[in-house]
């Protein structure tokens, strides 16, 4: 090796010399890399002849794809196969069958995006090293902001809707009381929140996180659609300010994770202006209705609102991650709240506006250009290309809806007003039962078992989960573009079929 390489400079036996680094073997597997993921994954993409899942037990799978490490590397052909099967026994969650979570489909502008942000490699803090990133994060946001109603406003891109809950808890606590950045939580009285019933779980999260406790979240009452009801909070914060706690948050959330439910803004609003509570709005789910205007309406009132959760990588498709903290403070309260000063990074003397250098709003270092593939996206469709997105998601929910009620066996939990479609599955053995314990029993085994051989065949993906003293019901959700009316037909074509023994 010596002998190659002219004036060679060792350092603890070590060559210096060149890079060590087969670039044009690194490019040829790129593009047959490339290659496989055009050909399996985004060519059949549409094909509902494909398989949505191809299942395999856990030590089945590890023997599959060989996931040992070792001390040599591999050569590129069995790289290659190692692509090919993480694909195939991937779930394919762009297959227009795929409807077991709040997100789903493929957005071709938007893989665009994160192909480009992969290959750049970028990390969001400051403008020296992420110009255009920076500058499409904070055009995006301005945006957003004019779509929840705001004259102005702050925000942030976060990995998630529950980081993003998490930043707003944290960011009301500190303008209740600032000193805790500092000080820290000794001295400080008992500190309550108040959410929904149905809220999201990153709440309880939250509060375990940042110290508050999980006892001191309550929990408020909802109605029989899952939205918070105003005069249950009312109650509640007067118990806690009896009981001498310091009430300083309320979240409501537009859009539940499992009934699609929207609490009433401008009533819960009017609460938290009467007792001076910071308002988050998580609407990491329903949010994207803004775009709507058709159905903006299920967010009335959210332009009142301190802070607001919302996730283009669920409705509008522009692809995980892709999760927003937008605020209505425009004085600087997040840098306030979030900022370390870190002088290696934050220099104050740059040859630039070192306004743009907006990494210090975060709690991270590092940070994902997720604003990209949404603004990418956005400025391929228009807003009215993401207006009919969920125009035509709510749509084809609507349709499932009526088809529901005509067909002998299946049962609406209750009318959705978003894309959150619930139902049960009464099978013909079921359906003479007398109503009661031993019927709710059986009928909670029933779709368990449909979801294990729906995912054993392939043939699709649906989500199931017993609620709020509910047994289990099938949760059908609408979002991707690629989903027809066919694809409805079936699904309960499907669910009839996989059931017709039970």
């Amino acid at each position: 090796m010596l002998q190659k390489k002219k004036n060679a400079v060792l350092v603890d036996g070590v060559i210096l010399n060149g890079p060590i680094m087969d670039s044009k073997a690194g490019e040829k597997f790129v593009e047959e890399a490339c290659k496989i993921i055009m050909e399996e994954v985004i060519q059949k993409a549409n094909d509902v002849t494909e398989k949505v899942c191809e299942w395999r037990a856990p030590e089945t799978l590890k023997k599959i794809l060989d996931l040992e490490m070792r001390d040599t590397g591999e050569s590129h052909q069995k790289l290659l196969q190692l692509c090919q099967d993480v694909i195939q026994y991937s779930v394919k969650t762009s297959h227009p069958r795929f409807f077991n979570q709040l997100y789903a489909g493929i957005d071709y502008y938007s893989l665009v995006a994160r192909f480009i942000t992969e290959a750049l490699n970028p990390s969001v803090y400051t403008y020296e090293v992420s110009p255009v990133f920076l500058l499409v994060e904070e055009t995006v946001i301005k945006k957003m902001i004019e779509f929840i109603g705001w004259e102005e406003g702050d925000g942030i891109f976060n990995p998630g809707g529950s980081v993003s809950n998490m930043y707003a808890m944290n960011l009301a606590r500190y303008k209740f009381c600032p000193e805790i950045k500092e000080k820290g939580l000794s001295g400080l009285p008992r500190l309550v929140l108040f959410t929904s019933e149905e809220c999201h779980y990153s709440m309880k999260k939250a509060a375990s996180f940042l110290g508050i406790g999980t006892e001191n979240v309550y929990f408020i009452k909802t109605d029989e659609r899952g939205k918070m009801i105003p005069e249950e909070l009312e109650k509640q914060v007067q118990r806690a300010r009896k009981e001498g706690s310091a009430p300083f948050l309320v979240c409501a959330t537009a859009g539940t994770t499992v009934l699609g439910a929207f609490d009433p803004l401008d009533e819960i609003a009017d609460i938290c202006e009467k007792h001076g509570l910071w308002l988050h709005v998580d609407a990491s789910w329903g949010g994207s209705a803004l775009i709507s205007r058709k159905h903006c309406r299920l967010l009335r009132g959210i332009h009142r609102a301190d802070s607001v959760a919302w996730n283009p990588h669920k409705m509008l498709l522009a692809g995980i991650q892709c999760c927003a903290l937008l605020v209505k403070d425009n004085s600087g309260l997040l840098k306030k709240c979030y900022s370390a000063k870190a002088a290696y990074l934050f220099q104050q003397d740059k040859f630039y506006d070192v306004s743009y250098d907006t990494g210090d709003k975060s709690i991270q270092c590092s940070r994902r250009p997720d604003a990209f593939k949404f603004w990418l996206m956005w400025k391929a469709l228009g807003t009215t290309g993401l207006e009919e997105r969920v125009n035509r998601a709510l749509a084809l929910a609507r349709y499932l809806v009526e088809e529901i009620k005509k067909r002998e066996g299946f049962q609406l939990l209750l009318e959705p007003e978003y894309a959150n479609v619930c139902f049960w599955y009464i099978p013909p053995s079921l359906r003479k039962m007398e109503d009661g314990p031993e019927f709710w029993q059986k009928l909670h085994e029933v779709a368990p078992v449909i979801k294990e051989r729906m995912m054993k065949k392939g043939s699709m993906m649906l989500g199931y989960q017993p609620h709020r003293g509910k047994v289990n019901f099938f949760r059908q959700v609408v979002i991707s573009p690629q989903v027809s009316r066919e694809d409805m037909d079936f699904l309960l074509d499907e669910i009839e079929l996989l059931a017709k023994d039970l």
